[in-house]
């Protein structure tokens, strides 16, 4: 539901007409227009998750952050833009910036007992990385852990079995989050090794759904300290290029 709104232009198309039909009056408080946008979105598309409503760098615009993914709507509700906003001058993607730091708040706020971690001593980076056990470029990745832990990256897994609940995926993602050495389990299942049968309190549903409200729509989905998505497996050297152009770019900016 959530990524109709930030990839379907019949979507947009339709939210743009039901905003439009719920435009505040003239001169009325922004805190009223955005109380109207919402309300405008949540009946185009029931069950949307909106994050936050505040000021773009469009004048006239409203930035909205819906499902992980950012939209401008204008202030009057007439209209709404979907797409990446380029400063020229910089040539920097505003809303990849803004949809970052939106991610990165979305995935800080798990825990890392939540979380399954092949990590070095003293990390420099630190990834968010949505697997399914029985995706190849999942395995691929986790066949190289070593190379990844050895360029300073420590991988912190939360689960996403492609699959949905109620599957074979789902059920071994559970089956080795409620094995006594996860770490072990997770390694064993992801090369065809078997894995005790377990249930146990688990958060494979609370990661999937995670997944579904931040857009992953494929695995490894691999998020960066900032939020950032830096896309699907890259092998250990070019990962660890990616990050440093990106922590050198975030240092330039400050």
């Amino acid at each position: 539901m959530n990524r109709q709104i930030a990839y379907s232009v019949a979507a947009a198309l339709g939210l743009a007409a039901v905003v439009a039909m719920a435009q505040p009056k003239p001169g009325a408080p922004v805190a009223q227009g955005d109380a109207v946008l919402k309300a405008a979105i949540l009946k185009a598309v029931p069950g949307a998750t909106i994050d936050s409503i505040k000021a773009s760098p469009i004048p006239g615009y409203r930035e909205v952050a819906i499902g992980g993914k950012v939209i401008y709507a204008r202030a009057d509700g007439k209209y709404i833009i979907q797409g990446s906003l380029i400063e020229l001058a910089t040539r920097d993607n505003l809303t990849a910036a803004s949809e970052g730091a939106l991610r990165r708040g979305i995935l800080d706020a798990v825990p890392r007992e939540r979380r399954i971690i092949f990590s070095p001593a003293k990390p420099k980076y630190r990834l968010t990385v949505f697997t399914d056990i029985d995706c190849g470029y999942c395995r691929k990745m986790h066949n190289q852990m070593a190379e990844y832990n050895k360029a300073g990256i420590s991988v912190e897994y939360l689960f996403f079995p492609r699959s949905g609940p109620n599957t074979e995926s789902f059920t071994k993602a559970i089956n080795v989050w409620c094995a006594p050495d996860r770490r072990k389990a997770l390694t064993d299942a992801k090369n065809d090794r078997a894995v005790a049968k377990k249930t146990c309190s688990n958060p494979i549903n609370e990661d999937y759904e995670l997944g579904r409200r931040i857009g992953v729509d494929g695995t490894p989905a691999i998020y960066g300290p900032d939020g950032t998505q830096l896309g699907g497996y890259l092998p250990p050297d070019e990962m660890l290029v990616r990050l440093n152009r990106a922590a050198a770019r975030a240092l330039a900016t400050k």
